[in-house]
């Protein structure tokens, strides 16, 4: 099972804070460090000093870092024009040395969009659709040729679908709970599914869909890595998770329901049932940037006992 550390910026962290914590992930020997793709804060927080861009934070952790995966849950299909996002996404990658992933989903949080002048249109699922066939696409045309594609929301001519990635093929992360178009979609361009905040129950049902549309569309479902986003809140014992927990708002009880909180046994044990319906990767999502203890102790008190 691997680890990953999955980030919330929008509800409040500078481009240094993030730093420290994709040092600290390198350092404690977790996979990968992830980020949203937000614009605005959510909840009860000020979400101060404001808004990081997802890719220009990482084109930054590419130059200093090493060994981590680095990518986005989920870059919005609604923020960057497809031949735009390919050749920023293949530029990090290039500077990482091939160490980038791409998650990307339609767009969901209208607000932000408002806040910052950025169109919200209301079919949004045809245009992640085209989006991803343009963006694996550019990447995939051989160097010398070109690419076209002439779809409902996007054309593009005789392209040089220019910069390609340090990868030969950078993964493309596809996550979400819909019922039928989006395990069609995983099936079609997925490298990883990824089911966000949902029960080992919930997550081994959808996990069947995407097999199920993967092996209808002539791929082996193994060719995908299936995947879960949890929160995490972990404490040596019941007085430190209570006090994790009230630094990010949360109620113990809620969060050892809906996602990874308690002892470190307890973590590893909850971590069993999602690894027993398939999943082979934990994105944690790590809401008190500021505790890097919280990183050291689940490096140290679960990450062991999972290796």
């Amino acid at each position: 099972m691997d680890l990953r550390i999955f980030t919330e910026p929008q509800q409040g962290a500078s481009y240094d804070t993030l730093l420290a914590v994709a040092k600290a992930t390198e350092d404690l020997g977790f996979d990968a460090f992830f980020r949203s793709d937000h614009y605005l804060k959510m909840g009860d927080v000020d979400g101060l000093p404001g808004p990081t861009d997802a890719w220009i934070t990482l084109a930054g952790l590419a130059r200093e870092t090493k060994r981590i995966r680095l990518g986005t849950l989920m870059t919005a299909a609604t923020f960057r024009l497809p031949g735009v996002l390919a050749i920023q996404v293949a530029q990090v990658d290039q500077m990482s040395g091939g160490r980038v992933e791409l998650g990307l989903g339609a767009g969901w949080f209208e607000e932000e969009h408002a806040a910052y002048g950025i169109p919200f249109p209301k079919e949004k699922f045809p245009r992640l659709e085209e989006q991803l066939e343009i963006v694996t696409g550019l990447w995939a045309t051989r160097p010398g040729q070109t690419f076209d594609f002439h779809g409902e929301h996007y054309d593009l001519t005789k392209s040089p679908a220019l910069p390609k990635p340090a990868q030969d093929k950078i993964p493309v992360l596809i996550g979400g709970h819909g019922a039928t178009r989006t395990p069609r979609l995983a099936a079609r361009y997925a490298d990883e599914f990824n089911m966000p905040f949902a029960s080992p129950e919930d997550s081994e049902t959808q996990f069947g869909r995407v097999r199920a549309a993967a092996q209808e569309a002539g791929r082996a479902a193994d060719a995908i890595t299936f995947s879960n986003a949890l929160v995490v809140c972990v404490g040596k014992d019941d007085q430190e998770v209570a006090r994790r927990a009230a630094a990010i708002g949360r109620d113990v009880e809620a969060l050892k329901t809906d996602g990874l909180a308690g002892t470190p046994a307890e973590v590893v044990d909850k971590i069993g049932r999602y690894a027993a319906v398939g999943s082979r990767r934990i994105y944690l999502q790590i809401l008190d940037l500021d505790d890097l203890d919280h990183l050291e102790l689940i490096s140290t008190q679960v990450q062991s006992q999972l290796s």
